[in-house]
């Protein structure tokens, strides 16, 4: 890993509720999840069943045995995975220092789910399959796995955000699959012009000195709709357990 900026800092909120797995009409037990890739003073900490893993704790060593939620460094998966623009060819294309393969793995092994921006390369790299906006879950690969298209700004995020995630997890919620709309305000267009605020963007904006962890940053809703697709692993063992066999829909 390539240091602390390649994670984003977000504010610690209010703890998690246990969510609802509405299907069945039970509460999905707030059994213990482990968050990869995430900020020591971030979105994950504190929450009650969480295991946070920061970069101090390196999160490529996870062994299991809970499932994860992982937050790899995307920067070398990105449209810039180059560098700057004014440096070109600083970095190689996937080179993360194996946080991408071992979150796969993790997923994979564990159960689970990995965010990264829409459009990541790393999906081409490892094979698995590109979502498309609208579609919802699709099969990834021949692990089990399943992708789709959202956008964060739907759960929280103060842009539209969108995000690719790929989950292995024996059932899936359905989400909002939209695209969400451009979102500047009023006296931003007013001030510099729809093409330039859009150029700008609403969180470079609003965010300040803080653009970068607003923009990288977790809402607090999506967190908790990523851990409750982690939990669906723990309530399949606790049902295979019971013999009451249900399987994925």
């Amino acid at each position: 890993m390539h240091g602390a900026d390649l994670f984003a800092d977000a504010p610690e909120l209010a703890a998690v509720r246990c969510p609802v797995d509405r299907p069945v009409v039970r509460p999905v037990a707030c059994a213990t999840v482990a968050a990869l890739y995430v900020e020591p003073n971030g979105v994950y900490v504190g929450v009650p069943g969480v295991d946070p893993w920061d970069e101090a704790r390196d999160a490529r060593k996870y062994r299991g045995p809970h499932p994860v939620v992982c937050h790899s460094p995307c920067q070398r998966w990105g449209k810039f995975w180059h560098g700057s623009t004014r440096k070109p060819h600083q970095y190689r294309l996937g080179e993360d220092g194996g946080c991408f393969a071992a979150a796969l793995t993790a997923v994979r092994n564990y159960g689970g789910v990995l965010e990264h921006p829409a459009d990541s390369l790393a999906w081409d790299y490892f094979g698995l399959r590109k979502p498309k906006r609208g579609e919802g879950w699709v099969q990834a690969d021949n692990y089990g796995c399943m992708t789709c298209y959202v956008e964060q700004g739907h759960y929280g995020h103060a842009s539209r955000k969108p995000t690719w995630l790929l989950a292995n997890a024996p059932e899936l919620p359905e989400l909002d699959w939209s695209r969400g709309k451009q979102r500047l305000p009023d006296w931003m267009i007013e001030r510099y012009g729809y093409a330039k605020a859009r150029r700008i963007g609403v969180v470079a904006m609003i965010g300040g000195k803080d653009k970068t962890a607003l923009r990288n940053g977790t809402p607090p809703q999506f967190r908790d709709l990523l851990l409750s697709i982690a939990r669906m692993t723990h309530n399949a063992e606790v049902d295979r357990a019971s013999g009451s066999g249900r399987t994925q829909s």
